[in-house]
């Protein structure tokens, strides 16, 4: 398993999508080290800009999925990572089915 994560945002402005895809191995440590920045970034490029985050190329540790699961269920992510709480539209694409919090986007980082 490649331990080294890799992050590829494609964003599309017209669609008001973005699409992150992420490969390699996600843990607790890459959520809050990387993808929470990842997602800030991208959502700031266009207001109301919805993510996909595409983790079926991704080994996902279960307590990582959890975290990113939440995100897209609260829309929010955790007050260290964002103490403004902004609202963050997150779909989570998963190798066995999409779990949908809001309408798909397409992003890359």
């Amino acid at each position: 398993m490649n331990e080294k994560l890799r992050v590829l945002v494609r964003v599309d402005l017209d669609g008001a999508k973005a699409h992150v895809r992420v490969q390699g191995h996600v843990t607790a440590q890459s959520v809050h080290g990387c993808l929470y920045d990842v997602v800030k970034r991208a959502s700031a490029l266009a207001s109301g800009l919805a993510l996909e985050l595409d983790v079926t190329r991704a080994h996902v540790d279960p307590d990582a999925m959890g975290e990113l699961q939440r995100c897209a269920k609260s829309h929010h992510l955790p007050v260290h990572a964002d103490p403004l709480q902004r609202d963050y539209r997150i779909s989570i694409l998963t190798p066995g089915h999409a779990t949908s919090a809001a309408p798909s986007l397409v992003l890359a980082a």
